[in-house]
């Protein structure tokens, strides 16, 4: 092995009941490089960096760290020989504090017995200066946004000293100062000779921050070339196994009178205040604005999951209460959430049950008994709308990717047949080619005089999708702009209005 290689992955093969995820795939990972691993929902780089990481034990192929072979059987063992992974989907300690969750399982001791808490807040301290990173390490993690509990999550990974770290889609909650920042971070990393794993959708990061790129296509490798050596264009073909001639589908629909009107919205348990806009039929309408500028607080409070202080919301004339999820999905709205493993599937439940569970009273027989036949259908339409990769029906939902669940999640809500449709982040952490078919679907429901709402952290993703552009800032409404008209500074000097 040269010595400039730092982790060699060759013929990896792993197989789950009905699937064969990994097809003898094999990484070169080169000593202070980014290694970018690309390729749709369901291709297999999540399964292949946690059989590397100790959480899958691969079938066969062999591992090896700095020469030596490796086979790690958990990821405790992992950490110990330097190799570290920030997950796509957090899983942390909520109720315990920043600290806590960064040195769990390795607290320093006064002792042998009691825990260094004084040695636990400076060694934190410590990490956060060398990041650049302001939190502080006794807030409850609960209390903390998406982005920032990313952001501990990569410090816990860079405390371990790690030889090679992996980022699982690192970017998906991050607003664009925080992705700068990482990008530092990343670099700094790469000049004290680590090895970073980096995957992601996200096109114009990969051209960026990668040395190398692999692209996988159903578990198996198709090609590794030096960045520098690719376009956008080559990178999707070789992902999708096809040209990918437009990123959004045109757009067909025609906004006709107004349906939904959300009067002076103020939300009880944050800064929420004092929102009002209208929707048209058949419009989809963008909400951007920064992290914490109450985008997400603004849908909760629509669909009734936040207390609401005062305000009114209107369908068609008529006043929706929305005081729960019940009484929000009886009058015809839908919320797709943020945090899909979070507050969206149910892991330890089938694809079936997890697409069918807010429309099972269509799939009652005589009103009582559910009807199987009729639960199957449906889900067969959600699986063949969103062309989710899963073995079966009964496939549980936390062993597909998480793209994949993602797709379920939103077949779920439309089989609800909403009037209203809430989506946060719909396209966070899913492929190119998966997320044009989502943006159909949603042309399709506005198509259909159904009216959409829209937040995302991508600024062309809402330009390329929606009609207008509602702009949030510190928990007020800072303006609104025309989708076709506007430009993405116009929006950020909107977003920084009341910061």
């Amino acid at each position: 092995m040269g010595q400039d290689i730092l982790l060699q992955m060759t013929d990896i093969c792993k197989e789950f009941p009905g699937v064969k995820a990994l097809d003898h795939v094999s990484l070169t990972v080169r000593r202070g490089t980014v290694h970018a691993l690309m390729g749709e929902n369901g291709a297999g780089k999540s399964t292949l960096m946690k059989c590397l990481f100790g959480i899958y034990g691969k079938d066969s192929g062999q591992i090896f760290l700095d020469g030596k072979e490796i086979d790690f059987k958990n990821s405790k063992e992992a950490l110990e020989n330097g190799v570290a992974m920030v997950h796509q989907e957090l899983n942390q300690a909520l109720k315990r504090n920043v600290m806590d969750n960064i040195w769990l399982g390795r607290y320093p001791k006064v002792g042998g017995v009691m825990v260094d808490e004084k040695k636990m807040y400076n060694d934190t301290v410590a990490v956060f200066k060398q990041l650049g990173i302001s939190i502080d390490p006794k807030r409850v993690m609960s209390t903390m946004p998406v982005s920032q509990r990313q952001m501990a999550e990569i410090a816990k990974a860079v405390s371990y000293n790690s030889k090679i770290i992996v980022f699982d889609e690192p970017t998906s909650s991050l607003t664009e100062q925080e992705v700068e920042h990482l990008f530092k971070i990343i670099n700094m990393l790469r000049d004290k000779g680590c090895g970073i794993i980096y995957i992601s959708h996200k096109m114009a990061e990969i051209l960026r921050i990668a040395d190398d790129v692999t692209v996988m296509r159903d578990g198996t490798w198709v090609a590794t070339n030096p960045a520098k050596d690719l376009t956008m264009d080559q990178i999707i073909k070789q992902m999708v196994g096809r040209e990918l001639n437009n990123q959004f589908p045109p757009k067909t629909n025609k906004p006709g009178e107004v349906v939904l009107e959300v009067e002076n919205l103020t939300a009880q348990y944050s800064l929420l205040k004092d929102v009002s806009f209208k929707v048209k039929k058949g419009e989809i309408v963008g909400l951007a604005g920064l992290d914490g500028s109450g985008r997400t607080e603004t849908l909760e409070n629509i669909f009734g999951i936040a207390t609401r202080k005062s305000g009114t919301i209107k369908l068609h004339g008529k006043v929706a209460t929305n005081r729960n999820a019940r009484e929000s999905i009886k009058n015809g709205f839908a919320l797709l959430t943020e945090e899909r493993r979070a507050t969206g599937i149910f892991g330890i439940l089938s694809i079936r049950e997890n697409t069918v569970i807010s429309s099972l009273k269509k799939h009652l027989k005589m009103g009582v008994v559910l009807d199987n036949k009729s639960m199957k259908k449906d889900t067969q339409w959600s699986i063949d709308a969103m062309r989710t990769k899963t073995p079966t029906q009964e496939t549980k939902i936390r062993t597909l990717s998480g793209g994949n669940q993602q797709k379920v999640i939103l077949g779920r809500w439309l089989l609800t047949e909403p009037e209203v449709l809430l989506l946060d982040e719909p396209t966070r952490g899913i492929d190119v080619g998966a997320k044009y078919e989502i943006y159909q679907l949603i042309l399709d429901l506005a198509n259909r005089g159904k009216v959409v709402i829209v937040v995302s952290s991508e600024l062309p993703e809402l330009l390329g999708i929606c009609d207008r552009i509602l702009v949030m800032s510190g928990g007020q409404l800072a303006g609104e702009v025309d989708a076709r008209k506007t430009t993405q500074e116009e929006i950020m000097t909107l977003a920084a209005k009341y910061v």
